[in-house]
């Protein structure tokens, strides 16, 4: 077995690239047309067919989302609590296919190249922080749900913000393509907050432009937050606040209608979850120290998140909201 990495794309490259960035190269073509004939090749044949005719399983991931799916001390590693289940899923497909010598390269992507990457078939699934929500389900697949998160605010402990009215005529950052962002713009012009909102590329700089002042809050899942608070500089300046405005629930996602793999990617899920293996990997993640600056996120399981995992399913919403 080999691992291999893909640089990023842009947007625009993104929706140019067909199923010809996906051959066992460890660049990904960023200048090569889209094949529509390959992409509908795929979707007949399906993604298992795919990965075996190529050898290779392409897995995206995140580059800042703590602590799901990141990079933190080797930058041809992707490490987190979802990378740990989507690396379950791997090793599913090579027993399903028989290829324990699978070679899996990593492609990098970002919460706006995520739906089209997999759709074009550049990537066949990820597992990191994406929110199951009915209008993504129009475009891609979900398997069952892994986590369960609350949208809140990340704040200065001094700034004088305490919930989401607080941001009247304040500054908030949020990150571009995110649940999140489609949330706050509407909430501003309902509520006629006169906040100005900034949209960051991904979580890092989200965070890094509340850090230097640029904004006066960060609103994300609740879970990313304290990710990013693990890595301040300083995070006892910090404290997550608001009354959550919604609760969503993280799957992995791959193309539609292919149930032959969504049924593999659902079983090494519910493997984990039956085994109890799922009680080490959160452990691992949210409650002891992880890199890179080994500060432990303390972020105890939710009596949701308990209830999904005795339970799972691939709703858009949470079946039940348990008091959080």
């Amino acid at each position: 077995m080999t691992y291999s990495f893909s640089k990023p794309l842009t947007l625009a490259a993104v929706m140019a690239l067909g199923l010809a960035g996906c051959n066992n190269s460890s660049q990904t073509s960023t200048d090569a047309p889209a094949d529509d004939a390959a992409t509908t090749e795929t979707t007949t044949n399906g993604t298992l067919q795919k990965i075996k005719d190529s050898g290779t399983i392409v897995v995206g991931h995140r580059d800042s989302s703590i602590p799901f799916s990141y990079i933190a001390d080797d930058p041809n590693q992707p490490i987190g609590y979802a990378h740990d289940l989507e690396m379950k899923v791997v090793e599913a497909v090579k027993q399903k296919l028989n290829m324990p010598d699978l070679n899996v390269r990593y492609n990098l992507i970002t919460s706006q190249t995520r739906i089209p990457l997999v759709q074009n078939g550049t990537v066949d699934f990820e597992c990191g922080s994406t929110t199951n929500n009915e209008e993504r389900q129009k475009q891609v697949a979900f398997s069952n749900g892994f986590f369960e998160i609350g949208t809140r605010l990340l704040t200065k402990k001094d700034s004088g913000i305490q919930d989401f009215e607080d941001l009247k005529g304040k500054t908030l950052v949020t990150t571009a393509g995110t649940t999140s962002e489609r949330y706050i713009r509407q909430y501003n012009d309902d509520n006629k907050m006169d906040t100005n909102i900034i949209s960051a590329k991904d979580h890092g700089e989200g965070f890094l432009m509340l850090e230097n002042g640029r904004a006066d809050a960060f609103m994300m899942d609740d879970v990313l937050l304290a990710g990013e608070k693990a890595k301040a500089k300083n995070p006892d300046e910090w404290v997550i606040v608001g009354t959550p405005q919604s609760f969503e629930i993280y799957g992995c996602m791959m193309r539609k209608d292919d149930p032959e793999f969504k049924a593999v990617v659902d079983e090494a899920l519910a493997n984990v979850f039956s085994s109890g293996e799922i009680n080490s990997i959160y452990d691992k993640w949210f409650l002891n120290p992880i890199p890179p600056k080994n500060v432990n996120l303390n972020f105890e399981m939710s009596d949701n998140l308990k209830a999904l995992i005795a339970n799972p399913h691939d709703s858009a919403q949470p079946k039940e909201a348990a008091a959080q």
